[in-house]
């Protein structure tokens, strides 16, 4: 039996990742492989016990690799799950992040609004105040103009017509 295949910390470390092949049960042999002519011809040469053990090597080399192999598989399975979990774990922080941006945002956005109507409401307010205040000066200026004209028909000589004129200005 090959000595790799006996080893108890192989052993031991084979069960732990579950791949079944314990102390108590040994791998199954492998059937040999076909022969051809050219094997036939070499193997009148060969005595039958070497090539017995040529074989048995050959087959346990076999199954060596395939449990390598194996090993070798659930290994990188294992790194697959992790590198997956590590970019799970990133997008949730990403996401977290984001949702944290985006809510921030959020307040500002509604803060903004809050200023904007609020300068709205203010302009309104002068609009309004900036309108009242030409009409009243509109109507200081028709009452200076009207003055001057009482003043012009006084110095006149208190002509009617001036009057009368006065009177439809306003």
């Amino acid at each position: 039996m090959d000595p790799l295949l006996s080893d108890p910390a192989l052993e031991a470390f084979l069960a732990d990742i579950g791949f079944g092949l314990g102390p108590e049960e040994e791998p199954e042999p492998t059937s040999p492989p076909s022969v051809d002519v050219t094997t036939t011809t070499m193997a009148a040469a060969t005595p039958p016990e070497e090539e017995t053990s040529a074989s048995a090597v050959a087959a346990d080399e076999l199954v060596e690799r395939r449990l390598r192999r194996k090993i070798s598989n659930r290994e990188s399975a294992r790194r697959s799950r992790a590198r997956k979990q590590r970019h799970l774990e990133e997008l949730r922080g990403r996401a977290a992040r984001l949702r944290a941006g985006n809510r921030e945002l959020a307040a500002r956005l509604r803060g903004v609004q809050a200023r904007a109507a609020l300068v709205r409401l203010t302009n309104a307010r002068l609009r309004a105040e900036a309108g009242a205040l030409g009409r009243r000066l509109a109507a200081a200026r028709r009452a200076i103009a009207l003055r001057q004209i009482y003043a012009a028909a006084s110095a006149a000589g208190g002509g009617f017509e001036l009057q009368a004129l006065a009177s439809l200005i306003v």
